[in-house]
């Protein structure tokens, strides 16, 4: 199930945006992916204060399966990341859109959401997989 109201990209990224702030987005991987690389072990995520390019590499998640790299969304800074990953990797597998988030960026601009594919468009994506 793809949960509406967020977005995603094709590499089954997830995004949503603080109410507080639409300049600032949430950032986390799809429950397709964390199907796809089963028990996560570990997790490397990105340093406060790190500004990041779309497409680019910024996280690492390491499964019993693979290492998968995790790449930014978006163009913005690092503003927070989920330190309880650290300890408890395996929420990305049990709470992928909730408390197995990774990271959020602060977007120069909010407006790039707009490039990203809505629930529909990503869930034609994961049944073509």
């Amino acid at each position: 199930m793809v949960p509406e109201g967020l977005r995603y990209t094709a590499e089954h990224e997830w995004i949503t945006t603080s109410e507080a702030d639409p300049s600032v987005v949430r950032v986390g991987i799809t429950d397709y992916a964390q199907d796809q690389l089963g028990d996560v072990v570990y997790v490397q995520l990105p340093s406060v204060g790190a500004t990041v390019s779309s497409g680019e590499s910024v996280a690492e998640v390491e499964s019993t399966k693979s290492v998968s790299e995790i790449y930014a969304p978006l163009d913005g800074e690092v503003i927070a990341v989920n330190d309880g990953l650290a300890d408890t990797p395996e929420l990305i597998n049990s709470d992928p859109y909730g408390s197995g988030w990774m990271m959020e960026l602060r977007l120069p601009d909010p407006r790039a959401l707009e490039d990203l594919l809505d629930a529909a468009a990503y869930q034609e994506i994961v049944d073509g997989s």
